[in-house]
């Protein structure tokens, strides 16, 4: 049935476009001035509809911890939040370490509303199971401690795990980062590296060496962008996560990243937990984000922090090419139709009572923000809509 998306605010090569887009069979079919029939006519009201959001890096819970988030709630925050597609992380119980194990959460991802993929988690011997997953967004390897026991510690091992994966999306704070890179060098290693979250002005600079600069992409999460040390004041156990929260001089350096183009991706890690788990002395770490990413983002550009531009490379087109996820991040004819309409305009708080995330609580909880998404198309189907999500499924995501 076609879709036509009418009165559009569309961006590209820095210039502002009015056009008209018709979907068909779930992809981008035109993209025109023309108002061509369709069975069923969206009018856009002149907002911007930028690519469906990429969050390439999300904890939805699912299996072992589903009393936190699953794989229909978390998938249904991450449409009210504008996103289309997302990569999980595998430190689930069990963990996603297995050919079985990521056969299972195959199975359990259908219920998603939005798209989705997976990183295959690594261990210090599971060499022969990283080399057998198939159809996976990245290997993802942890050398820092965090929820779940997948540290690795051994050189050589992380030298194995590197050759083995075509690229390799590395968990690695401080000094573990420099680390990374004397590996990358010593043992001559090409393949890719992403590295997930960084939150220092030490990591960017280790990260940025210039023999090796081009084999690793940089992701930042925006609890990193928009918190720093100082917030764990008002907000204690809320606000802790990992990587911890950084000085302010730490912050304003991934701004600085983020304008320089040294940062290559944002990215929620939403990890939720619940309140009560939070209010315990020995709380867990970790801070939910797809409700909240798309609008933090559009806030700061309405503050002239970042732009449009920006934001999309960050959050669309940039996950697409680094986990080569195929017909996704860019608003072209024969591109699946992963679409976020915005209102640049719209002034609302973040309430966690509107929060769709089974923790329902954010770190950000009454901040106003200047811009949001009122409408999320995945494959073509509306899935999200002024406040109300539909219970259309969506599919796992291919790789070029």
């Amino acid at each position: 049935m076609p879709l036509l998306i009418k009165n559009c605010r569309l961006l590209a090569n820095g210039k502002v476009f009015a056009k008209n887009i018709l979907v068909k069979n779930g992809k981008i079919s035109r993209i025109t001035n023309k108002e061509l029939k369709a069975d069923k006519i969206i009018d856009a009201k002149n907002n911007f509809v930028l690519p469906g959001m990429i969050d390439c890096h999300v904890h939805f819970r699912e299996p072992g911890l589903t009393h936190k988030e699953d794989f229909l709630t978390g998938s249904m925050a991450a449409a009210k939040g504008g996103i289309t597609t997302v990569l999980d992380m595998p430190n689930t119980i069990p963990p996603t370490t297995t050919i079985s194990a990521l056969e299972e959460k195959r199975r359990l991802a259908k219920k998603s509303v939005v798209n989705y993929g997976f990183h295959f988690g690594a261990t210090a011997d599971n060499l022969s199971d990283i080399k057998k997953a198939k159809s996976i967004a990245a290997v993802k390897l942890y050398m820092d401690y965090t929820t779940g026991d997948l540290k690795v510690d051994d050189f050589e091992v992380i030298s194995d795990i590197f050759k083995a994966s075509k690229i390799t999306v590395v968990h690695a704070e401080e000094e573990r980062v420099k680390d990374i890179t004397e590996i990358l060098i010593r043992n001559k290693i090409k393949n890719k590296i992403h590295i997930a979250h960084v939150s220092s002005e030490k990591e960017l600079k280790y990260a940025k060496q210039n023999k090796i600069k081009k084999q690793i992409t940089l992701e930042v999460a925006p609890q990193h962008l928009f918190l720093n040390d100082k917030d764990l004041q008002s907000l204690g156990a809320f606000a802790e996560m990992k990587p911890r929260l950084k000085s302010e001089n730490d912050q304003k350096a991934l701004w600085k990243g983020v304008a320089n183009g040294d940062i290559d991706v944002i990215a929620t890690d939403h990890a939720p937990h619940l309140k009560e788990e939070k209010e315990q002395a020995n709380y867990p770490f970790g801070v939910p984000g797809v409700e909240t990413m798309l609008p933090l983002l559009l806030d700061a550009f309405n503050n002239n922090k970042i732009s449009l531009a920006q934001i999309i490379d960050l959050c669309c087109a940039n996950p697409a090419k680094i986990f080569k996820i195929r017909n996704k991040g860019i608003l072209k004819e024969g591109y699946d139709a992963d679409l976020t309409i915005v209102d640049l305009d719209k002034r609302q708080a973040v309430r966690n009572e509107d929060l769709l995330t089974k923790c329902k609580w954010s770190p950000f909880e009454g901040k106003i923000l200047k811009g949001w998404p009122v409408m999320t198309i995945v494959n073509g189907n509306v899935v999200y809509d002024n406040g109300e999500v539909f219970d259309i499924k969506a599919k796992e995501v291919s790789y070029s």
